[in-house]
């Protein structure tokens, strides 16, 4: 029998890999613009740090996660978003006592177990920018631009832009006894799963 590729995957074969190097070499040049280093981290890490960064009651962490355990017993993930382990990274490595703000991006694999479909697939590439140590808006306006910046110079202008807030983790809980008041009249005519 021969092995094939696994469900959910997808080789990236020599005539299409010039797609992946232009748009990495995009990416690369506007982060170096904006002062942005790339930052790598693991393929894995220890199940614990998506339990408390992305939070033990989302899909990714129920549904989602490629989760095993190594020889030695403990419980490790695939990882399936960049951000927890860049945190987990800032922290370790004591980049909080270095100039601050930090900024940082990655350029990853990301991996969820999803079912396949067009455009979804199990094995995702992700960019994404992380600046810690400013709480000024103005840093989140910079992350937003490179953003633009990008879809920009790769022909993607036709845009519109809708920013949320789930707010301080107070608001956060005032907001979601509100939310679960308002439903609860509607009750019968949601799914209960």
């Amino acid at each position: 029998m021969m092995i094939t590729l696994p469900k959910g995957t997808k080789d990236v074969l020599p005539e299409e890999s010039y797609k992946w190097h232009y748009l990495e070499n995009k990416i690369r040049n506007i982060c170096d613009r904006f002062g942005v280093k790339e930052i790598r981290t693991p393929t894995f890490e220890h199940t614990e740090l998506f339990l408390r960064g992305v939070g033990e009651t989302t899909d990714i962490v129920n549904k989602e996660m490629y989760t095993f355990d190594d020889k030695g017993g403990r419980s490790m993930t695939l990882k399936p978003e960049g951000t927890a382990g860049v945190a987990r990274c800032f922290a370790e490595n004591g980049l909080d006592n270095a100039p601050q703000p930090t900024k940082m991006f990655y350029l990853t694999s990301v991996f969820r177990y999803e079912k396949p479909q067009s455009g979804r697939l199990r094995e995702h590439h992700q960019f994404g920018v992380e600046l810690y140590g400013s709480a000024s808006p103005y840093a989140d306006a910079e992350v937003i631009s490179i953003a633009r910046r990008f879809l920009n110079e790769v022909g993607v202008d036709k845009l519109t832009l809708h920013l949320n807030s789930i707010g301080c983790p107070e608001c956060r809980k005032e907001y979601s006894k509100a939310l679960v008041a308002y439903f609860r009249s509607y009750e019968k005519e949601l799914c209960p799963t």
